[in-house]
């Protein structure tokens, strides 16, 4: 007898085949999660960092108004295409050398012709510049103070030495400031310091050079601190934080920890503060921040949100929403190109304020001009695409952290003081990060905190346009005497 085989009725069937569409759709949704995350890291590996986006241009349509970007890429295109060198005709068409700055000092060498001149008229002369170098030389500076006795034995008089940066030491003020500028600027270790000095004649101990480092900086911290005050008494600020290695030695086995920087810059002012945590924590911004009031604005990141409150209303960077859609070209082409296309439009407003140099005034009224009717109109898109693509996707992670985060994306638009983004902050990290290329951590906690303290100067000094070794020269010849009362006005 032969026994039929269970045989699932036609529910059944449409039940296991919706069961593997689910499971395909799972599967399809980690593969191209998958690849977005193999694209960015080869991207982190091998790619450009440029973030700059050129629309692709469609024939027969009017390209955009912002299409100087498309016009570069084109002429890329071509070079690497075709190569021609065209060879000028007659010597007049060569543009010549640039000119060397007219503030170097001039050292004129006389050369006479192999003949008697005598008799002749000087009708002109031929000046060719060369540009030279005399390496740095070390000098000392030698304080003789005569001695004289009073009459009738009254005493002995003599000189009074000034001040010197550091009490009973031997480094000069323009000595110590190109120890600091060739550590913190140049990001020179105290190691390869201690060589040059060796090649210009003189051997200094590590020790020393490391205390000088130490007692330079106590002079400079009241200084550090008027600058952290001035900063924290505006009511505009923007936030950010970077990773420095640091050698614990406190621990049994010296190992490495990984501290903070946090980072807080002063767009309307130009003055920048590097306060320095050995954690990533909220301890760090709610310490500095417990008394701040005004305009903070930062990244997405979710430790910032505990500060949105009566005193402090964030901002959120346009440039970090932006950087989210820039990753999802690949996943979805054609939302990614309208969503940059859209943010491009923004930034050429801002762009346009800067180049016009407007008023926050100004600034506010071209933003409600041009700008909000885009933010408008790409608010509705995001809300009408937040459905059609998967939550796990580039695309939707990228719709998704803006949408969220819109409210405190758009608040720029109503305040001409505000910046479109963070980027301002993040301009004032990048030496740091050229720093850490040249040296594997810092030494200690405090040699970390003492980094934050220069950094800040530095940082500021660049912002405003100071050559910081003149400000550090400048500042150990005279803070030793300087009244307390007066500091503001050392301040770069």
């Amino acid at each position: 007898m032969i026994k039929e085989k269970n045989i699932p009725d036609a529910a059944a069937l449409l039940d296991i085949i919706k069961q593997k569409d689910i499971q395909l759709e799972k599967l399809s949704s980690r593969i191209s999660k998958l690849e977005h995350q193999l694209e960015q890291l080869l991207r982190t590996v091998y790619g450009k960092k440029s973030e700059r986006f050129a629309p692709v241009v469609i024939p027969g349509q009017l390209p955009l108004a912002l299409n100087v970007e498309v016009q570069e890429q084109e002429e890329e295109k071509k070079q690497t295409i075709t190569y021609e060198r065209k060879t000028p005709s007659k010597k007049s068409e060569h543009k010549g050398r640039v000119p060397l700055p007219d503030h170097l000092p001039r050292v004129e060498i006389v050369i006479e012709p192999d003949y008697d001149t005598t008799g002749l008229v000087r009708i002109g002369e031929e000046v060719t510049e060369q540009l030279e170098l005399d390496p740095g030389q070390l000098f000392v500076k030698r304080f003789i103070r005569p001695k004289y006795a009073l009459p009738q034995g009254e005493g002995v008089i003599i000189g009074e030495l000034p001040s010197f940066p550091i009490e009973k030491g031997i480094p000069g003020p323009a000595l110590l400031a190109w120890i600091f500028i060739s550590k913190y600027v140049d990001h020179s270790p105290l190691y390869r310091q201690i060589e040059q000095l060796k090649r210009l004649g003189i051997e200094i101990p590590s020790s020393t050079m490391s205390d000088w480092v130490f007692q330079g900086v106590d002079l400079i911290v009241p200084l550090f601190e008027l600058l952290k005050k001035k900063i924290l008494d505006s009511d505009y600020l923007q936030a950010d934080e970077s990773p420095i290695k640091v050698l614990d030695r406190n621990k049994k086995e010296a190992k490495i920890h990984l501290g903070y920087y946090w980072v807080y810059r002063d767009p309307v002012n130009g003055l920048v503060l590097f306060d320095y945590r050995k954690g990533r924590g909220r301890e760090g911004p709610t310490t500095i921040l417990k008394n701040f009031e005004g305009h903070l604005q930062v990244d997405g990141w979710k430790t910032y949100e505990r500060f949105d409150s009566k005193t402090i209303s964030l901002i959120h960077c346009m440039a970090h929403a932006r950087r989210y859609f820039d990753q999802a070209k690949k996943n979805k082409p054609k939302l990614a190109e309208y969503a940059l296309t859209e943010l491009q439009k923004l930034y050429a407003v801002e762009r346009r304020a800067r180049e016009e140099n407007l008023s926050f005034e100004q600034r506010y009224e071209l933003r409600q001009k041009e700008s909000l009717p885009v933010l408008q109109s790409f608010h509705l898109w995001l809300k009408e695409n937040i459905t059609e693509v998967p939550p796990k996707s580039a695309m939707g992670r990228a719709l998704s952290y803006a949408l969220t985060r819109w409210e405190k994306l758009m608040i720029y638009a109503g305040d001409g003081k505000l910046e479109i983004d963070n980027n301002l902050v993040e301009n004032s990290i990048r030496p740091l990060a050229l720093g850490k290329k040249n040296y594997l951590f810092a030494g200690s906690h405090d040699s970390a905190e003492n980094a934050a303290m220069i950094y800040s100067l530095v940082g500021t000094c660049k912002i405003k346009g100071i050559d910081p070794f003149a400000f550090f020269k400048n500042l150990f010849e005279v803070l030793p005497d300087f009244p307390a009362n007066r500091l503001e006005e050392l301040l770069p």
